[in-house]
């Protein structure tokens, strides 16, 4: 048989919302199966009731065609499955090799065999092409050098099916074709792969076969000669979607933000630049060159040693991030998770807590106010939520981002910083960051962009300033930008 796995009548439900409803799913052995769907879709659940870390209510689970019932996350590992969630499960201030075998130490009488350890690991760490001694402590790692600690691990454990959740979304285009390398090497060696991730063009690369859920719902499979990006989408969102990118031509206005020569030791050097009303300016560059540490710099979270910053013309003292909010500028992170949300207070506390000046009277908040405002910003951005009191931290990633969004917006912010807008968050929810993004341009907000996706560049940006290593290296317009104009600047900084 070559089934390895299968999903019949999967059902999951959560206060006020039904996350899985009669899911079918299935994986044959030594194949890579994507899971695709819209943020909200019921991926994320689907993938923690295989990790064990969710109980489904209904249904049946088939592996290697014996039903289990699926109890823990050790269950889920003892049976041979291996999840690689997003927010990677390592332990920063341990070696990797005791990463490897974290609670499955090496030994002997209860002693703790470390030189047994590290040539164990150090046989796994060669299978997926990690070049680095096994005694180096995890935190000294980059993000896709991590990801290879938990392949290896993945593989100590003799995993069959390795479930890999948004992998490159955080890496370079090198690094994703690095780990891509991997997944075809163990594809070869008879283990299956489930691929969960919102870049197309990887899924219509990598992919033998693409399973679809849609609001909790499954509604088809294509097979690998069926896969193309439009029939993805199309049943990812239920219709096609013409033109994602709505960049309207919008008149630009007088300068909003100026910066000159900002310099931060050892991050930054001589950084300027300007944006205007109704002007959208691209950040490209790749990851460590710089472009996130200029946006904390303007904020007033990282300290500057020199520099100026001016707001239409008038130059302006900023050394915290409530001084930028004052003067108009807010930033949406790139970590919402970790810098953006609370994520066990609801969505409206989340949405309201950057104007909670404004709806205060005489020091007491005006709870019909920030009704209001909750519910303003929920119907604009169309957030997907039962009800404004729900926790942020029970929604999907793309509805996260909105709230995100909407927390600044409800400052009426004269510059937006967007710091990865739209990482980790599906097609649909994306072509509707970018209209707004077009909206607010026409209304007149000066908008900057950091993105490491190069059609978002392109597709969004008037301007775009290419960094590398702390530095800018040149500014193209849209009409002569190109991809490979911009990687040259961003790879040789010419």
């Amino acid at each position: 048989m070559n089934e390895l796995l299968r999903l019949d009548g999967i059902m999951k439900a959560f206060p006020g919302v039904k996350a899985l409803q009669d899911v079918q799913f299935d994986v044959r052995k030594g194949e890579v199966v994507s899971l695709m769907g819209e943020n909200g879709a019921g991926k994320s659940t689907l993938i923690k009731i295989l990790a064990g870390v969710y109980r489904k209510d209904a249904g049946t689970i088939q592996f290697d065609g014996q039903r289990v019932e699926i109890e823990s996350p050790l269950h889920s590992q003892s049976l041979g499955i291996s999840v690689m969630f997003q927010e990677l499960n390592l332990l920063p201030n341990l070696s990797v090799a005791e990463n490897i075998f974290a609670g499955r130490e090496k030994g002997k009488f209860g002693l703790f065999d470390k030189l047994g350890t590290k040539k164990e690991a150090l046989r796994y760490m060669n299978e997926v092409g990690l070049n680095c001694p096994p005694h180096t402590l995890v935190r000294e790692l980059s993000v896709s050098q991590r990801q290879m600690v938990e392949f290896a691990k993945a593989l100590s454990i003799q995993s069959r099916l390795i479930i890999l959740d948004e992998p490159t979304s955080s890496l370079t285009d090198r690094e994703a074709e690095k780990l891509f390398e991997i997944v075809k090497k163990l594809k070869r060696d008879g283990v299956s792969i489930v691929f969960v991730s919102h870049k197309l063009k990887e899924v219509q690369m990598i992919s033998d076969r693409v399973h679809i859920l849609r609001d909790g719902a499954y509604v088809g499979c294509l097979e690998k000669g069926e896969i193309t990006e439009d029939k993805i989408i199309q049943l990812m969102v239920g219709r096609t979607l013409e033109n994602i990118f709505e960049k309207t031509p919008t008149e630009i206005g007088d300068e909003v933000l100026e910066v000159k020569g900002l310099h931060v030791p050892g991050k930054l050097k001589n950084i300027s630049f300007s944006v205007r009303k109704g002007e959208i300016v691209g950040f490209a560059g790749l990851v460590g060159a710089g472009r996130t540490e200029v946006m904390r710099a303007v904020m007033g979270v990282d300290k500057r040693s020199s520099g100026q910053i001016f707001i239409e013309g008038e130059e302006v003292q900023i050394t915290s991030p409530s001084q930028a909010i004052q003067h108009g500028i807010g930033l949406v992170p790139e970590d919402r998770k970790q810098h953006g949300l609370i994520l066990g207070l609801s969505v409206k506390k989340n949405i309201s807590l950057s104007a909670l000046k404004q709806l205060t009277r005489a020091g007491i908040l005006s709870r019909s106010a920030e009704d209001q405002l909750a519910n303003e910003y929920i119907d604009k951005l169309r957030i997907k939520t039962p009800h404004k009191d729900q926790r942020a931290g029970n929604l999907s990633g793309g509805n996260q981002q909105k709230i995100v969004i909407s927390k600044w917006l409800a400052t009426h912010p004269r510059v937006l910083i967007l710091d990865e807008p739209t990482r980790g968050i599906d097609v649909g929810a994306k072509k509707e960051i970018y209209t707004l993004m077009s909206q607010l341009a026409q209304q007149g907000v000066a908008i900057i962009m950091i993105s490491s996706e190069m059609p978002e560049i392109l597709g969004m940006s008037d301007r775009i300033i290419v960094m590398h290593e702390g530095e800018i290296k040149g500014t193209l317009d849209r009409e002569s930008a190109t991809q490979e104009k911009i990687l040259e600047l961003a790879l040789k900084g010419a």
